[in-house]
């Protein structure tokens, strides 16, 4: 059933239809509602409210955070092999329900159910690929002088606090807590406030999978309640934050301050660079693609694109055309190409940030006209912005540096490869970037350049669980995926055993 035909009664029959009662925080297997103030939900597609629930408040903060420890100290001392089992069951269990996820994704924030099932099937790949890091976590043998046997073992952090981001609920929930799971960390997702459903439902389904009570919990609610409460309590062993940068900022002092660890996955403002050499056509459908899927709600999206100056109205022409003929509408259209913008803040950002570029001296090469499919239909009340293209955003438009989360696209010229490196690392942010070009030398020599964590030659926007993840500079620090990923979830211990019987029992000590 689509958005035109029912509105907001498809969110609110998607969450009645697995929790009766209601949404709340997920612990010992089971929902339970919050006692704080109330939160209002509403559907991107249309404005309108489809569910109101409780804050978690400190008290629900806390008895999360009690669910886990009893979690993590089952979950540590089950056989290895025996989680890397029950990981396999959950995968299995999250392909069943795969549909039903993307189905409830899909209807609760908006995004399109064509991104919404590819998206579920990575969760799956994420538990399936770190099931079987499961049972191969193993220490050291170190010789050192003297007599004695000394090696290392890899021990969980014990529990670990997720706080994932709007644009991708199910999606980071699975990506930040597949690994600790693995390593035999409980967890507890914390999602946005905006978006919570698909987590609990997530959380439900692994539960039923085999995953014991208080293995993986949900605590929903704000930042400032629940959020302020799981990264400043010093029973967590580990934090790991997706989201802007300055909530990243505020919540790795906090978590410092209590002496908890955190890895972070903040914004970016990636670079897609195009030189003269490059397939156009193609490398227009990835500047297209790096840019306007998701609506722009992407931390990895190609806001920049620089373009080298010889081609450059060649180039913005079939952008521009292609942008337009992008299908904008409704989330439960399989041919749906483009959705809304997930929250009402962020719609606000989005509309200021293009008046911002204008102002600086940008110019616009799409319309900024709804279609009447949109307009004239109950999605008129949702919260739209057409693909934006604008030229001329140079060093000197706040747009070359600032994150705009959603789809703009700013583009400028640049005459040389050098100057092109430069443009590229002139932001604070080292996520992503691309290259486009048939020249193998330059394309390497550009991709070992550009300061960033992934960077992608004639591509953009594949990622993989097996492929570490994460950022430079603002962008964040540590990795959300790979296999060293293992390493930010567990730490290393070393035992020391004497191999005679003989000597001091009181060794000197020379550290």
């Amino acid at each position: 059933m689509l958005f035109t035909e029912s509105s907001a009664a498809n969110a609110r029959a998607a969450v009645h239809q697995y929790f009766a009662d209601g949404i709340g925080s997920f612990l010992d297997g089971k929902v339970v509602p919050g006692a704080g103030n109330p939160i209002e939900l509403t559907v991107s597609a249309t404005g309108e409210s489809f569910l109101t629930y409780n804050d978690s408040g400190l008290e629900g903060a806390q008895a999360v955070v009690e669910s886990s420890q009893r979690g993590a100290e089952i979950w540590a001392k089950t056989d290895p092999f025996e989680r890397a089992n029950i990981l396999r069951h959950v995968s299995a269990a999250i392909e069943d329900h795969a549909e039903e996820l993307a189905q409830i994704e899909s209807v609760t924030t908006g995004k399109t159910i064509t991104d919404t099932r590819g998206e579920m099937a990575k969760v799956a790949e994420m538990f399936a690929y770190y099931s079987g890091w499961a049972d191969k976590l193993f220490g050291l043998t170190i010789p050192v002088p003297g007599d004695w046997h000394t090696y290392t073992e890899r021990v969980p952090c014990g529990v670990v606090v997720s706080i994932t981001p709007w644009n991708a609920p199910a999606f980071t929930a699975g990506w930040n807590s597949a690994a600790p799971l693995a390593a035999g960390n409980a967890v507890i997702v914390k999602p946005s406030e905006f978006t919570p459903v698909s987590t609990i439902r997530l959380a439900q389904i692994a539960h039923s999978a085999g995953l014991p009570a208080g293995v993986f919990n949900v605590a929903i609610g704000e930042g400032s309640t629940v959020g302020t409460a799981l990264t400043t309590d010093r029973r967590v062993g580990k934090v790991s934050f997706i989201g802007s940068l300055p909530t990243g900022r505020k919540v790795s002092v906090a978590a410092a301050a209590a002496g908890i660890p955190i890895v972070l996955e903040l914004g970016g403002k990636s670079a897609n660079i195009v030189f003269a050499d490059a397939d156009l056509d193609r490398a227009s459908d990835g500047a297209v693609a790096a840019i306007f899927t998701q609506a722009g709600q992407s931390c990895v999206a190609g806001s920049r694109l620089l373009i080298q100056r010889e081609v450059k109205n060649e180039f913005l022409e079939l952008v521009a055309e292609k942008a337009s003929r992008l299908r904008i509408g409704d989330p439960l259209d399989s041919e749906t190409e483009i959705g809304p913008i997930i929250t009402p803040p962020q719609y606000d950002i989005i509309r200021n940030l293009i008046q911002t570029g204008l102002e600086d001296g940008a110019n616009r090469l799409t319309s900024d006209s709804l279609p009447a499919s949109i307009t004239d239909s109950v999605l008129g009340g949702g919260r739209w912005v057409q693909p934006t293209l604008l030229a001329g955003v140079t060093p000197q438009n706040r747009l070359e540096t600032t994150e705009v989360f959603g789809p703009v696209l700013g583009a400028d010229v640049f005459d040389s490869e050098q100057d092109a490196i430069n443009r590229a690392n002139a932001t604070a942010f080292g996520l992503a970037g691309a290259v486009w070009t048939e020249n193998v030398s330059r394309a390497h020599h550009v991709a070992r350049s550009v300061r960033a964590g992934t960077f992608w030659i004639n591509a953009y926007k594949k990622i993989h669980v097996a492929a570490p993840f994460g950022g430079f500079g603002d962008s964040g620090h540590g990795r959300s995926s790979g296999p060293g990923v293992l390493d930010e979830y567990t730490q290393i211990k070393s035992i020391w055993a004497p191999t005679q019987a003989t000597g001091s029992p009181f060794p000197s000590l020379n550290y």
